[in-house]
């Protein structure tokens, strides 16, 4: 028998061989063209997942998969991160997330100044209070809670958050323009500690805005610490994007060398025609603190009109206390003409959006919470004030009155020029600032700004294929792998052997967004897949069904 021994070895030899040659995967897909979200050249290859997970990347001849899925002519890359996201409500209504789902986002991003935990009592009764068309329960307390909370109901991608400052201070110290106390401060710092051990990203701040804008810088740097602590992130809607945007950089920069905090600028712009030309010196600032070894990044949405309220056009004094000292404000005379002089006069004292647009045509009323208002919808400031016969600052403080909120309101304010400058930036990635909206049911009572349906999808239709302002490798870097390395977050952001299978197939020459300011409740077009943690949640264009999505938590995660 020993001289047939080296031919059964040999035999023996070929069918393992064979079978290591020979995979079998959950997802086979094939023949794509691969961007990997390292920034590096494309290239035509296979990707075979399992389960969740990334198994296998190459040339995959002899694979097979359960569902295989031809990619030929298409790109497959990492799942888009939104750095900025207000799906907050969105997804409680919906979990699909249909608009950002149809441009493949896979993670959502919270946290701008107000994050959805912690809250107190009170803070629950009044976001009850103020909630316009979705209608929720609220069945958390921490933020950590509300995401959970979130994912157990089910959805369909991942989401991920930041606590915010603005937040805390409420939780605290209510509505009043001051300080807070130590022992508020050291409650917010523990509040701070706790969400940080729960996964959350960072602390976030919108300065502009009362009552964040009573934070002292201090007070920021103070809680800036605490998540330090955890290698988290601070993010800020800094204290001015016009006027006084420069000195706003500033104090971004003195909280992220003091706090010793990496720290990012949420939807960098230059606001106003006065100051566009800022853009260089932008610029200048942040490569001279990064060269100084800080970390400094910024976000941005992909339009030359942002979205907020109507309280973003008055002064923040008169808002102190909350809506209803606001609004209590605005219908005694003698505040009435003190406010009104203030909208009408330049300054340096507060961020007046009214102001950086020059012209009341270039206000857009786009969300009311009172159904008699909703006619108003799509109308410019100018047009609702010459219907009513009074000047646009009545007419915007009426309005607040009447809606029982601060009106939902687009702003035309930045350079075409300036947005394709941002996109340029190495340190620049992308966020929506929107709700991922539906085109039916509850979201179609109100407007909405465009990017909610089509701000990725612009990036790759108008400013990657048709005006090439970026390579598409680059744009694919900057929605993948920067923001995932700048959030530190772990085994997403990247097409890699190991990490989660979020993943997008789209077809580069069709990608586009559709939603305009006039009509913007219309979906984005051009992609084909999308997977969430291995799961399917768009097949050919169409929901699946499936709510695969999960909580991303931040480096300081105590449960890992």
């Amino acid at each position: 028998m020993r001289p047939f021994q080296p031919l059964l070895l040999f035999a023996f030899l070929i069918a393992i061989s064979s079978c290591k040659q020979s995979q079998n995967f959950d997802v086979l897909i094939k023949n794509g063209t691969i961007v990997d979200g390292s920034g590096g050249l494309s290239y035509v290859g296979d990707i075979g997942i399992n389960a969740d997970t990334i198994a296998a990347i190459g040339t995959l001849e002899n694979a097979t998969g359960s569902k295989e899925i031809d990619a030929s002519d298409l790109i497959v890359a990492p799942g888009f991160i939104n750095m900025l996201s207000w799906a907050v409500e969105s997804l409680i209504e919906d979990g699909r997330s249909m608009g950002d789902i149809k441009q493949g986002v896979t993670l959502e991003v919270f946290g701008e100044g107000w994050s959805m935990g912690p809250l107190n009592e009170t803070m629950k009764k009044e976001e009850k209070e103020s909630q316009g068309d979705i209608k929720f329960d609220i069945e958390w307390t921490t933020l950590n809670d509300y995401l959970e909370y979130l994912t157990t109901k089910g959805i369909s991608p991942n989401v991920a958050s930041f606590v915010g400052a603005t937040t805390l201070r409420v939780h605290e110290v209510g509505y009043e323009n001051r300080a807070p106390t130590a022992e508020e401060l050291d409650a917010m710092k523990l509040m701070v500690q706790q969400a940080m051990e729960d996964g959350a990203l960072g602390v976030g701040s919108s300065l502009i805005y009362a009552p964040a804008f009573y934070s002292s810088t201090e007070e920021l740097i103070e809680l800036c610490k605490v998540a330090a602590e955890y290698d988290g992130m601070y993010i800020s809607h800094i204290r001015s994007e016009g006027s006084q945007l420069l000195e706003s950089l500033d104090e971004l920069i003195k909280i992220a060398h003091d706090a010793g905090i990496r720290a990012e600028i949420y939807h960098l712009k230059q606001s106003g025609k006065d100051n566009w030309d800022k853009f260089d010196a932008v610029v200048q600032k942040v490569d001279s603190a990064r060269a100084a070894g800080l970390s400094i990044t910024a976000d941005m949405y992909n339009y030359v009109a942002g979205a907020t309220g109507l309280d973003a056009s008055m002064p923040p004094w008169v808002q102190e206390g909350g809506y209803e000292k606001w609004a209590e404000r605005l219908q005694d005379p003698a505040i009435r003409k003190k406010v009104m002089e203030e909208m009408r006069t330049p300054t340096d004292e507060w961020e007046s959006l009214m102001q950086a647009a020059g012209d009341p045509s270039k206000i857009l009323l786009a969300g009311f919470r009172n159904d008699s208002l909703k006619y108003l919808t799509g109308k410019t400031l100018k047009e609702v004030a010459e219907m009513r016969g009074l000047s646009p600052e009545e007419t915007a403080m009426d309005l607040v009155i009447q809606d029982g909120s601060r009106v939902g309101t687009i702003y035309f304010l930045m350079s075409e020029e300036n947005v394709k400058k941002q996109i340029a930036l190495p340190w620049m990635s992308f966020g929506s600032d929107a709700g991922s909206l539906a085109t039916e049911g509850v979201f179609l009572k109100s407007s909405t700004h465009p990017r909610a349906y089509g701000n990725v999808a612009r990036l790759l239709g108008k400013y990657v294929r048709d005006e090439k302002v970026i390579p598409m490798e680059e744009a694919i870097y900057k929605l993948t792998t920067l923001p995932a390395t700048n959030l530190k977050i772990k085994k997403r952001g990247a097409l890699t052997e190991g990490y989660f299978a979020d993943l997008v197939l789209f077809d580069p020459n069709t990608i586009q967004d559709n939603a305009t300011f006039e009509e913007p409740h219309q979906y984005a077009t051009g992609m084909r897949h999308v997977f969430v943690n291995g799961t399917q949640v768009l097949e050919n264009g169409e929901h699946t069904g499936a709510f695969p999505g999960q909580v991303v938590h931040g480096p300081g995660y105590k449960n890992d």
